[in-house]
């Protein structure tokens, strides 16, 4: 049995699947993974995967997730592994609601140990997780419905230069300024490691 969750964002849907097309960003919203390491270059069309990890650094699993339904700007679904523990389901709805929208969330194990633990025991903790997860989701989106209504640049096509203008806070130049070892530290690393191997 599915745990569900709903939250109103103050954004339209098409803003809520904006965070949704950019895969990389998935850790951001997404509470338990905790770092990405590939987003498939047909993201985020049926059959595309995310490969992230789960857990709070060092203990780390590796896994993946991919989109079985991409339907802008009402619904996802996304079946995720969850290494050793099995396999869930998850679905999003996105409706309109006036000048905002509502974000529904359903998620259910389905296979592996996760699938066979009583639902008294996973349900709670699921829910609470779920919500903070709709959070950041509503973070992110409303962050980009209202630069969009800024008329800021809420993707940017390439690196802005250095502009004249505002500077930072003097308390903080100083900081910086001072922090001889973290510059000393960036010029000469101890270590340099190597890039790791993509599955």
């Amino acid at each position: 049995m599915a745990t569900g969750n709903a939250r109103i964002v103050r954004s339209t849907p098409d803003d809520v699947f904006a965070v949704f097309s950019d895969g990389w960003l998935y850790p951001v919203w997404v509470v338990g993974a905790a770092r990405m390491r590939d987003v498939t270059g047909d993201w985020p069309q049926a059959g595309a995967e995310i490969h992230h990890s789960l857990g709070i650094w060092p203990v780390l699993i590796d896994d993946r997730t991919e989109v079985v339904e991409w339907d802008p700007p009402r619904r996802l679904r996304l079946r995720a592994r969850i290494g050793p523990f099995g396999r869930a389901v998850v679905v999003i709805d996105v409706r309109p609601r006036g000048d905002h929208c509502i974000v529904r969330m359903g998620e259910e194990p389905v296979a592996g140990i996760a699938a066979r633990i009583p639902r008294f025991l996973w349900a709670p903790v699921m829910r609470l997780r779920n919500t903070e997860t709709l959070r950041r989701l509503a973070f992110l989106a409303e962050g980009r419905a209202q630069a969009r209504l800024e008329n800021d640049r809420v993707i940017r096509a390439d690196v802005p230069a250095e502009e004249p203008g505002p500077q930072a806070d003097p308390e903080a130049r100083e900081d910086v300024a001072e922090a001889d070892e973290a510059h000393d530290a960036a010029e000469n690393p101890e270590q340099i490691d190597p890039p790791e191997k993509r599955e």
